[in-house]
């Protein structure tokens, strides 16, 4: 986690935009094997592993995402490649790996993505017919740059055991990314497919514009609000005013920040809202 917010916060500190801040921190993330997403994925009850990914610019409300592949080493960066070198913003399967050939994706082979750990996970699910809540999920990056800019990026491999085909929150905007530079800009993880029914990614920012209300209270409610329907997760926000929000309703979850004093903060089982 560190490392992925020194690329973040590197990337801020040059000047960078804060698109660019996401990109680079999700893709340190991707490729840490302990995270669920690039080399990390899980694997499909077929034995198989299927990433998504998306990124958002809260300049111009332009995005991009991938569902469903397997095979480019970074998929934040095939989300990337849809939104600027395309006009759509969600490809899927071979319609998607075919697009990133195109357009230079780096891609991967099978080896890079297979890790025991990840197997071992598959035939815990297979044979006691569960999921494994204990490692690291769906991995984002929220970020505002030194001139108000927000920008979102999301990556996951899914769930372990997950019917093939299944695709999550992780590339739907509004759902698990949005980002808006009049109010904020939302990362999710957690079980997909309630944050997709509820729109949470969109409603946080949504209570912001039309609800006025800030942005730590209007993250919590959302993220409770999706507990009491059997959601469990969490998102991580920044505002256009650089306040942060990182909610969670379950025990514990993956996060840390930096602001502008630099200093790298991280969280697992703490408070939900680790502000220094």
């Amino acid at each position: 986690m560190r490392r992925a917010l020194k690329a973040g916060r590197d990337v801020l500190a040059a000047g960078g935009s804060a698109l660019d801040a996401v990109t680079q921190a999700v893709v340190a993330l991707e490729d840490d094997p302990l995270f669920n997403a690039g080399r990390g994925s899980v694997f499909t009850a077929a034995g198989t592993q299927e990433m998504d990914a998306s990124v958002m610019d809260g300049r111009d409300h332009r995005a991009g995402a991938v569902a469903g592949i397997f095979g480019p080493r970074n998929p934040v960066l095939a989300a990337r490649a849809v939104m600027e070198q395309s006009q759509h913003v969600l490809l899927i399967g071979e319609g998607a790996l075919a697009f990133c050939r195109q357009h230079s994706v780096v891609f991967a082979d099978a080896s890079y993505f297979s890790t025991e750990e990840r197997l071992s996970e598959l035939r815990d699910v297979v044979e006691k017919r569960r999921r494994n809540p204990a490692g690291p999920g769906t991995v984002g990056a929220v970020a505002r740059d030194r001139d108000g800019n927000l920008a979102a990026a999301t990556s996951t491999g899914g769930m372990t055991g997950k019917v093939p085909g299944r695709v999550g929150d992780s590339p739907i905007i509004g759902a698990g990314t949005y980002a808006d530079n009049a109010t904020c800009a939302v990362s999710a993880t957690g079980h997909g497919e309630f944050f997709m029914r509820y729109g949470a990614a969109f409603e946080i920012a949504a209570r912001l514009r039309h609800a006025r209300q800030s942005l730590r209270p209007a993250a919590q409610a959302v993220v409770e609000a999706l507990a009491e329907f059997g959601g469990r997760g969490g998102a991580v926000a920044v505002d256009r005013t650089a306040a942060l929000a990182l909610p969670f309703n379950t025990a514990g979850m993956y996060r840390g920040y930096v602001q502008t004093d630099g200093a790298i903060r991280t969280a697992i089982w703490d408070e939900p809202y680790l502000l220094g």
